[in-house]
């Protein structure tokens, strides 16, 4: 395997392991149990991410200089 294969390997291993413990924590503290005072800062916090990561996509998009870069 070369470097890249092996990186991108991990990299992939460590968000599927990322999301597995969010969905089990999502799942112990919201749907096994209720979340109380905790269910509107999550929120808040869940329309921030949407909000920046939305953002970041649309400056993505906008930009031209987007596929002259060498990976392309």
């Amino acid at each position: 395997m070369d470097t890249r294969s092996s990186t991108g390997l991990l990299a992939t291993l460590a968000i599927i392991l990322l999301a597995a413990i969010g969905l089990l924590g999502f799942l112990t503290g919201y749907v096994l149990e209720s979340p109380g005072e905790r269910f509107a800062p999550t929120i808040g916090t869940l329309v921030v991410v949407v909000a920046v990561v939305g953002l970041l996509i649309v400056v993505g998009a906008r930009s031209r200089r987007w596929r002259q870069n060498p990976y392309w």
